[in-house]
């Protein structure tokens, strides 16, 4: 796997309020602004999670302000897939997405299996665990990817 720096990367997942807002922040935390980053779900039916925002403050990214859209509402605003150079799928829901919908593009889509917290525990303790596992599996796929380049989460 090329180690080479995108100039654009989408994150993509199924409704946009866990893993791939969480991969967005994270990596911007991480590489700092000089990528285009940028992530969207096969919906947008659901607010970004509360508990992604929690795991994710810990390590100082923030997501509060994150607002959740789909690959239909990126095309209405004028975002084009065709405009990053890179797009992750962290389910295989946005992969199959993502392939049927760059099909005549020539750009990578690679698959990260990123597991979904959601619905993997009952008490508030056990499921920012569940997150913070999520969270970990995601920066550790990001420094993997990109292990030449300096980081600047602590």
């Amino acid at each position: 796997m090329s180690v080479e720096f995108p100039q654009s990367v989408l994150f993509c997942c199924d409704h946009n309020a866990v893993r791939s807002p969480m991969a967005e922040g994270i990596m911007k935390k991480l590489y700092g602004i000089g990528t285009y980053v940028q992530s969207a779900g096969v919906s947008n039916d659901l607010e970004i999670d509360g508990f992604a925002i929690s795991v994710c403050q810990e390590i100082d990214v923030e997501l509060s302000r994150h607002r959740s859209r789909s690959f239909d509402e990126m095309d209405k605003l004028g975002d084009a897939l065709s405009s990053f150079d890179l797009i992750v799928a962290l389910s295989p829901a946005s992969q199959r997405r993502a392939l049927d919908l760059t099909r005549f593009f020539h750009l990578e889509v690679e698959y990260w299996p990123i597991m979904d917290p959601t619905g993997l525990a009952e008490t508030r303790e056990s499921k920012l665990v569940v997150y913070r596992q999520t969270r970990d599996q995601i920066v550790e796929r990001l420094k993997n990817r990109w292990r030449t380049v300096k980081n600047y989460l602590t």
